[in-house]
């Protein structure tokens, strides 16, 4: 089975912002697929350079509306489809603790989604997501 892995990010949030949803969903995909990431490889050097993913990860474009609706939508596909999400609490709180506690005491309704990362099966990933363009 081929895997596929793509990110979604609300294209309508600042540079600095997109940019950081993308790093925090990128790490955590990361931490709970290390498959993705390949060997330490050497240089002409004999340099070690540490191994990165061996998987393209698109970076796809949506908006709060549409990632809230996602969000929603793909849970009916958990477990067998990884997802991993990044609301804004994270822009409004200062510790992990803190945000742990937003997330706890908002109803669903009121979260806000800034990203989603989707790892699973390439086409069930691609029957989700084929329709969204590439962020640029």
């Amino acid at each position: 089975m081929e895997n596929k892995c793509v990110l979604i990010v609300d294209e309508t949030m600042p540079l600095g912002a997109i940019a950081n949803t993308a790093a925090v969903l990128s790490a955590t995909i990361g931490k709970l697929r290390p498959e993705m990431i390949g060997r330490d490889l050497p240089d002409s050097n004999g340099f070690m350079h540490q191994g990165i993913t061996t998987m393209p990860i698109p970076i796809l474009k949506g908006n709060g509306p549409l990632l809230k609706r996602m969000r929603s939508q793909l849970k009916e596909f958990e477990p067998d489809l990884l997802v991993v999400d990044v609301i804004s609490a994270t822009r409004t709180t200062k510790s992990y603790e803190e945000y742990a506690e937003v997330l706890k005491e908002s109803p669903e309704e009121e979260i806000e989604y800034f990203g989603l990362a989707l790892f699973g099966e390439k086409k069930l990933v691609t029957s989700l997501t084929g329709s969204l363009g590439l962020l640029r």
